[in-house]
Order: C-alpha cells, then structure tokens, then sequence
C-alpha cells in the first residue's frame, strides 16, 4: 500500500479524534501531510504532564495547519503513552520510527524515559524535539546531532534556587527530596554543582521510588535533621504528598520545586497547604497575554478545547509545536531530517512572537530563562524576584 495514502488516511483519523467537537480543527487533509510522534506519560502519577504537553503540541499544530501548513505540508501528532516508564518509551520510540514513520519525536516527558528512548532516536537520526526535561546529557550538541531543546537546563534551575537561598536568606546549607531515578539524580548533580558555587553545603539527600508515594519516612528523615530549605526533584503527586505531611508535622521549611513538578497540578494537589511553596519556571506565565507568544498559545488552546485552562507545561508544548514548525519552515519545501537539524542549528536567534531561542552547531539549547515563582494564598502562581525571609 502507498505509504502516503496511509499517511493521510491516519492523519484524518487523528485531526477527527483531537476535534472531540470543539470547533476550529481540520477536518480533512488532502494536503501531504508531516508525521510527529510523542511517547510520554499520558496515565499513571505523571499524566498530566503527558496531556499537558500533548495538548499544546495539538493546539500548536492545529494553529498552523489553519493557516495552511508550512510549505503547503500539514502537521499531525501520534501520541503513545509510556507510564512515565523506560521499558514503554522504548517500544513507543521503535513504533514511532519504525512503523509510523514519523518525521520526527517531538515532546517526550522525563530523564528516565529519554534515557532509553534518545539513544533509538540518534541511531535512526531522526529528529528528537522539546523534550520536557532539563537533564544535562541532551545539552551535549556534538555527541547528540539530533537532539533540539527548548527549555532550560536543570544545572541553571537548581543554580538559581541555590543563589537565591544564599542571598536572599542567607542560607549555607540545603537539603533535597529526590526520585530515585536519572531524573533525580540529575537535579541532585545540579544543585551539588549550585551549593559549590556558592559557597554552601547539602545536608541531607533523601529520595523516593519513581512512580510511587512512598514518601514518609524521607520526610521524617528531613525533619530529624532539622532542613531549613528542601529542594524537591520529583513529580507532582509524590512531591505534594510529602508537603501534606509535613504540614500535619508543623514542619514548614521553605521548599522549593523544579519546573518538572507539574506547577498546576502540585498547586491543586496541594490546596491550601500549597501557599509558599515555590517552583522555578522555564517558560513565560501562561496567562500572560501581553506577550504575543501567550496570547496565541491562549487563542490556539481555545480552537480545540474551549474547556482547556493554560498551563505552564501546555504551553512548554506549544513552544515546542512552534519550534517544529519554524525548523520546517527553514527548510524549505522539500524537508529531509538533516535539513531540518542543519537549518534550526544555523538559524541564529528564532524569534517566536516575543519569546527567543537561539541555537547553533555546538548549541541544542534554545533558551536559558528561568523564573522564580510562589503558591499564593488562593493556589495561584506569582513571580517574584526573591524568596522572602518568614
């Protein structure tokens, strides 16, 4: 069978499925179409960072086909769910390449699952796109050609966290609260790194089974040494069951999440004993419309699910969406994967409506913002500049 005809016919089944009768999606697609494949956690613990992503990743493409495509070419999205587990995003990346063909992966979620499904990826040179993850071993541009990211790296989140314990509050030591996993561990290498920087010191390393809540007895480890200010490496529902906890404890010290937690689902998780707790970002608040960017990523959420609130990790998604579409667009009509890299990698700065990235040929790393956020008293997030002495 023609594997464009297949190609099509699977691209009109999935613009049908995405549209769940909001208005605004393609319907058809006579059009030739480009295939992206995500595998990240769509159920399990860390699902709604899966969806989150593979919401804005819809919305992006969505945006962009209703305006024709790039080059003529319609953009669809297969999305497979992994469980947030190695061994799944290891047969989700061979099902990707090997039978569906996709021009490129595009959104994977977490360290753990990058680690095995990357190196399938860099084997097939195929194009591995925004992952949501700041593990420092995708920032190595020579060693991995096909990998392009978005985000800031967890070393730059975890050295802002420990700049401002130094010099807002002063602090020498910090401990942290870790999944027991490569994700864990890389954001535990990150702030060993920060804490040398400058000057301080870890106290205690605690850690939590992956996929998991068992999170009691790392707490009462916390509590026993007396931590002032925990760092918390994890996901969502882990992270904020172990904050519940120490909140029934009245142990209250400050702590502090990096972006991967899922910011609106630890805020919901938390409910009111949310209010404090902080959480670096790598990406612009999404009700943010004064930044153009936003306000598209806002217009765009709308068209395929009026229902949908913005989100910090749907919005990471549609950036990502963007990237890809900018990178085609660079390309030219006829796009090969390696015009495709080549062409993002000396492309100088990519202005996406007001949000830059920037890459070249020993650079995969497109932006290096990261902002300092806090749960309000009401579960909303607000910037701020410093972490306020209590």
């Amino acid at each position: 069978m023609n594997i464009r005809i297949v190609r099509k016919a699977l691209v009109c089944k999935l613009l049908l499925a995405a549209s769940s009768g909001m208005s605004g999606i393609l319907q058809a697609a006579d059009e030739p179409v480009i295939l992206f494949g995500q595998s990240a956690a769509l159920t399990g613990p860390t699902s709604e960072l899966g969806t989150g992503m593979k919401l804005g990743l819809n919305a992006a493409f969505n945006e962009i086909n209703l305006n024709g495509g790039i080059h003529g070419n319609m953009l669809a999205l297969i999305s497979l769910d992994d469980g947030y587990e190695p061994e799944a995003a290891i047969v989700n990346t061979r099902e990707l390449i090997e039978n569906q063909q996709v021009f490129a992966l595009i959104g994977p979620v977490g360290t753990p699952t990058s680690t095995a499904a990357q190196p399938i990826a860099t084997e097939a040179g195929v194009p591995y796109i925004g992952a949501f993850t700041g593990a420092e071993f995708l920032r190595d541009a020579e060693a991995l050609p096909n990998v392009i990211n978005v985000r800031a790296s967890y070393f730059q989140e975890t050295e802002e966290m420990a700049r401002r314990l130094r010099e807002d509050l002063d602090f020498d030591t910090v401990s942290i609260f870790y999944q027991d996993d490569s994700y864990g561990r890389a954001g535990l290498a990150g702030l060993r790194r920060a804490v040398e920087n400058y000057g301080m010191e870890i106290g205690a390393e605690v850690s939590y089974p992956r996929n998991t809540e068992a999170v009691k007895l790392a707490l009462l480890d916390l509590r026993r040494t007396g931590a002032e200010a925990v760092v918390i490496i994890g996901a969502y529902q882990p992270a904020s069951t172990m904050i519940r906890w120490a909140r029934k404890l009245d142990y209250s010290p400050y702590f502090i999440n990096i972006s991967f937690i899922g910011s609106e689902a630890l805020a919901r998780t938390l409910g009111e004993d949310g209010e404090g707790v902080y959480v670096t970002q790598v990406v612009p608040f999404p009700e943010d419309a004064s930044l153009p960017v936003v306000a598209e990523y806002q217009a765009a959420l709308r068209r395929i699910d009026s229902s949908a609130t913005p989100s910090f990790v749907s919005l990471e998604g549609y950036l990502a969406g963007r990237l890809a579409a900018e990178g085609l667009r660079l390309t030219g009509p006829e796009p090969t994967r390696e015009g495709f890299l080549q062409a993002l990698k000396t492309s100088g700065e990519i202005d996406l409506s007001g949000f830059s990235l920037s890459y070249g040929m020993s650079d995969n790393q497109g932006s290096d913002q990261v902002y300092l956020t806090v749960i309000d008293e009401n579960g909303n997030f607000n910037s701020v500049n410093a972490i306020e002495a209590r």
